[in-house]
């Protein structure tokens, strides 16, 4: 996992380093301690004074070449006059003697430069270029006597003398100044994204960005969303925040848990990694449930809300979520299991939701979360729905609330890829524990039911096949029926493969990457490299359309 060990690496090593700053500079040749403003300050004052001494001595050197030069002029001006004056001296010391006492004005300088003058600067060019460095040179000294008498000019040079520093020597920062922080926070280093979770049925664990899933009508083919051994299956597919933690509950009824940044990332085709290597199950334990929870740490939202948990035999039990906020490496019992029995769903709720669960045989039962009382973590729950024989079971249960979940519907999926959406009115309240009303006419060419969830149509649908297809379609595309009805086909299935899993995924973004339209209306989508499954259909063969159910 990449991100964990760079972040690693920051706490352990100097790839990050943090350290205090004294900032002592001499300022007139006395130390001080200065603020930022202040350092800008006398920064600013240290360049004035460079500017100002380097014009100073620009203008000194100026002036001394300007001096010779004007030598020079005198000389060529009288250039005969000087040759004889020259020859008719017996020594250098003579000549310049006679040059400064000649009457042209001429000083000692000026009269040893002419000495050391060479003949080639007689020529007609050369003493074009002499008076024209001579003009330069004049130009150049009223410019810098003008700019040390204009203290506004000063700092024009000092801005534009910064700003070709800045374009010279200026790049992108490649480090990063913050204030002090006692420790690394992973989680603050670690990007904030939506990333879909799958888990096997034999605890494989990957995370994969949500635009790797595009969607489809319903009656599609769907594609493969895990490459899993053969007799293995995805068995939970949900979408979580890199920011959250989940909750991991067992069939053996204990809780784990787990960030999501940990868990490790993986292509949408790909197995995912053992979850036994990243959180201590028991022997022969499996996850059967996760809950997404925000903050752990945030009190007044675990003081609110509860876990709610059912069992494959109808058994439900409501704990505080304030009782699951101090993580162990370990776990801890979340429910205590009847021999025979395993946990089956786990919930988040607020207190006032409304419950219901469904079982095998296409019955559900609806009644007030305040019908079940909270109970510690260890305590066994009690009947929240009545399982005819050994060969039924609990499928799913739902947790909605009546006020904030008015517009959500009931949908459940069948073995053999039928659904339907059902308004929550439509199944009446009854007591907990009692047998409940029909929630699909569960027939041969149905299959039983194998999930129920609630959803809004703005929500997207997965479904998963125990092969290892997967296809993801709007729920607005799946028609509302009453209890009674049997349903649509949601997706073809190949002889012998059956439903595996169905999850929401809650206002998710639908990828178009050019190949389809994002409204649903003829969605193909893209068909794995490579699927690791004999039966699956290869990505010319993959199409989209509606069943003739």
């Amino acid at each position: 996992m990449a991100n964990v060990i760079i972040n690693q690496l920051y706490k352990h090593t100097e790839l990050q380093t943090s350290y205090g700053i004294n900032n002592v500079a001499i300022v007139k040749g006395r130390p001080r301690t200065l603020n930022l403003k202040d350092m800008i300050s006398e920064f600013v004052e240290f360049r004035h004074e460079v500017v100002v001494r380097r014009t100073q001595f620009e203008l000194r050197e100026a002036e001394k070449r300007a001096h010779i030069l004007l030598g020079y002029l005198i000389a060529l001006d009288h250039l005969d006059e000087v040759i004889a004056l020259i020859r008719a001296s017996a020594t250098p010391d003579i000549a310049k003697d006679n040059l400064i006492n000649a009457g042209w004005g001429l000083d000692e300088i000026q009269a040893k430069a002419i000495l050391e003058l060479r003949l080639q600067r007689l020529t007609g060019m050369e003493r074009d270029k002499i008076r024209g460095e001579y003009d330069d040179l004049v130009k150049l000294i009223t410019h810098l006597k003008e700019l040390l008498a204009n203290e506004g000019m000063r700092y024009d040079v000092i801005k534009t003398e910064l700003f070709e520093i800045k374009e010279k020597f200026g790049d992108t920062r490649k480090t990063e100044i913050t204030y002090l922080d006692d420790e690394v926070k992973i989680k603050d280093l670690i990007k904030e994204e939506d990333v879909v979770i799958t888990i096997s049925h034999f605890g494989y664990v990957k995370r994969t960005s949500t635009d790797e899933y595009r969607a489809q009508r319903r009656g599609g083919r769907g594609v493969i969303g895990g490459r899993t051994r053969e007799e293995d299956y995805i068995e939970h597919l949900f979408v979580a925040s890199t920011h959250h933690t989940l909750l991991f509950f067992t069939e053996k009824g204990r809780c784990y848990w787990l960030p999501v940044y940990e868990i490790p990332e993986g292509e949408k085709t790909g197995k995912g990694r053992a979850i036994q290597n990243l959180m201590q199950l028991l022997p022969g334990d499996k996850i059967r449930a996760v809950i997404d929870v925000k903050d752990l740490k945030d009190e007044a939202f675990v003081n609110s809300h509860n876990i709610v948990l059912c069992t494959k035999k109808g058994v439900i039990k409501k704990t505080e979520l304030i009782d699951f906020s101090r993580p162990r490496l370990s776990g801890v019992i979340a429910i205590t299991i009847n021999e025979g029995d395993e946990l089956l769903e786990a919930k988040l709720t607020d207190g006032h939701c409304e419950i219901m669960m469904g079982v095998m045989t296409g019955r559900a039962i609806r009644f007030s979360e305040e019908k079940v009382r909270a109970t510690g973590r260890g305590a066994i729950g009690v009947a929240g729905i009545e399982v005819n024989d050994n060969n039924d079971e609990v499928v799913g249960m739902i947790c909605v609330n009546p006020v904030t979940d008015a517009s959500r519907t009931v949908l459940v999926v069948s073995e053999k890829g039928f659904g339907k959406r059902t308004q929550i009115d439509e199944y009446r309240f009854t007591n907990r524990g009692g047998k409940g009303v029909k929630t699909i006419n569960v027939t041969e060419k149905t299959g039983r039911l194998v999930g129920i969830l609630d959803v809004a149509e703005k929500e997207d649908l997965m479904i998963t096949c125990k092969s290892g297809v997967t296809i993801r379609m709007k729920v607005s595309d799946i028609s509302e029926q009453g209890r009674a009805t049997q349903g649509v086909k949601l997706i073809r299935l190949d002889e012998g493969d059956e439903i595996a899993a169905i999850t929401k995924l809650e206002d998710q973004h639908v990828a178009d990457n050019g190949n389809g339209n994002s409204n649903g209306t003829e969605a193909p989508i893209e068909g794995p490299t490579e699927t690791g499954d004999e039966n699956a259909t290869s990505e010319g063969e993959i199409s989209s359309g509606s069943s003739p159910e």
